[in-house]
């Protein structure tokens, strides 16, 4: 995978959304490497492994203690984002903070379709894509395929129901979330490369099969009914705009990932 030219002097990094399941394992990568970290969360980091980040409880959505966090700072990896929305406006104090450090890198994960899905929270990640690259800070921008994670909760929350409706005609591409990590240190750790090559999970699968194999692997016996939902986000998704085939460069399947988490 391409990126930037190596920055090769000492840079302090700061990883917003640290406690979250991608923002934890950038953190954790970076303090593997031997670089100084800043976790910036809306709830402290915790946990007893060493090296440990240092924590800064700071909610982008008021920007309260923002500058002192992001002060020093070289690198800012920005991995907080929520459904609730004030994505953008959260985006925004972050890089007034950055520019007032001078800090010189700004890494934004983003996801596969948001230039295609008319959803919502898509809209805002594009928003701040467009943010990140208009800021005048070096920047480098990953869009990824849906996470492993995502597809197994989606699947426990409609297995509630005795029928658990299922999305006709939708499929995704799953990406593990440490894959994700690695390759999201690994750009924060080059210099600024603008919107590079997506990543994306090694297999595609239909709704229906991702449904049935984390029902399988929970041992929960639910019937899956196959639904057609309208609306354009919904067209979207059946167009397969949420995936990319031609950057299959994850290894780790969505089996093997249950698997994992099963014990299978």
């Amino acid at each position: 995978m391409q990126g930037g030219s190596a920055m090769t002097d000492t840079t302090e990094f700061l990883v917003t959304g640290g406690t979250g399941t991608l923002g934890r394992a950038v953190v954790d990568r970076l303090l593997a490497a031997g670089h100084g970290v800043r976790s910036l969360s809306r709830h402290p980091h915790t946990g007893t492994a060493q090296p440990h980040p240092h924590s800064y409880a700071v909610d982008l959505r008021d920007g309260t203690g923002l500058a002192e966090a992001v002060a020093g700072v070289g690198t800012v990896v920005h991995c907080a984002s929520t459904l609730a929305g004030g994505d953008a406006e959260a985006a925004g104090r972050l890089i007034e903070a950055a520019r007032g450090a001078d800090v010189r890198h700004l890494v934004y994960i983003s996801i596969v379709g948001v230039d295609r899905i008319p959803l919502r929270y898509y809209r805002a990640k594009l928003a701040v894509e467009r943010l990140v690259a208009e800021s005048g800070i070096g920047f480098t921008v990953l869009r990824t395929t849906q996470f492993h994670d995502l597809l197994l909760h989606w699947v426990k929350a409609g297995a509630r129901s005795p029928v658990l409706p299922v999305p006709a005609g939708i499929r995704f591409q799953p990406v593990d979330s440490g894959e994700v990590a690695d390759r999201l240190s690994e750009l924060a750790l080059l210099g600024p490369a603008g919107r590079v090559a997506d990543v994306g999970g090694p297999e595609v699968l239909t709704a229906d099969e991702v449904v049935r194999m984390t029902l399988r692997a929970g041992g929960r016996r639910r019937l899956p009914l196959p639904v057609w939902l309208p609306g354009p986000t919904l067209a979207a998704l059946r167009r397969g705009e949420n995936l990319t085939p031609e950057h299959a460069v994850g290894r780790r399947t969505y089996g093997e990932f249950l698997a994992a988490r099963t014990g299978g």
